[in-house]
Order: structure tokens, then sequence, then C-alpha cells
């Protein structure tokens, strides 16, 4: 799926309706257990459309109003950016971390892939 498609989906023409595809990685986002995540590419398979960076640019675009903090890199490094306030959120709802090595840059965690990520496990409905 390119940029462009993003855009302009054959979905509402409304100036403030999301693109059809966004919203569906969004009400992903939504689905995902406080203390679970999902990598990017694990949503747009979820979805069976799209890939990482589809999924990504829509979490950028529109995903601050959804707990975008558990939609993440599949490596478990942090937004940059927004670290400090998605560690505040990681630790809120006890998701697995791995403390940061001293000569990690920053100190900052990483997520806990193998403990952290959810597989969709019990939510199936709308699932293809």
């Amino acid at each position: 799926m390119s940029q462009e498609s993003l855009a302009s989906d054959g979905g509402p023409q409304h100036p403030d309706a999301l693109p059809e595809y966004a919203e569906r990685v969004l009400d992903v986002a939504e689905l995902i257990p406080p203390g679970r995540v999902m990598t990017y590419g694990d949503v747009a398979e979820w979805l069976g459309e799209g890939g990482p960076r589809q999924v990504g640019r829509v979490m950028a675009l529109y995903g601050g109003a959804v707990p975008w903090w558990r939609v993440v890199r599949a490596d478990g490094v942090l937004l940059p950016g927004h670290e400090p306030r998605a560690l505040g959120h990681y630790r809120a709802e006890g998701t697995p971390l791995k403390e940061a090595s001293r000569a990690a840059e920053g100190h900052v965690p990483r997520l806990d892939m193998r403990r952290a990520r959810w597989d969709g496990g019990g939510h199936t409905e709308g699932h293809t």
C-alpha cells in the first residue's frame, strides 16, 4: 500500500474522516491489552494488508487517540522522542522491560519482546 493510497482509499470524502486502512490499524491498536505490545509488522499481518511502514505511518499521523505505545518496533527499542511518555505507560501497565546496560545511550530500557508481544489470542473477531 502506498502513501497515496492511505490518503485516497475510496472511503468517505469528509475532511475529518480517517482513511479506511488507518481506522483498521487504530482498531487493532485498541485491542492490544495493557501490558502487551504488537509490532508494526504484527499489525499489518493481523490485517492482511500493508506492511510495517504503512502501519508506522498511520500511527505517526493518527495514533495519538489510541494506546500508541502498544504498537512498537520489532527490536523493542522505545519510540525515539517519546521514550519518557512510553516508559511511563509501560511501567503503569506492567509491560515486561529489559533494563538498559550502562553502555546503552541514555540508559533507556527496551521492551522484553519475548514476554510482552501479544499474538491477538482471545480477540479473533474481525481477524482475517
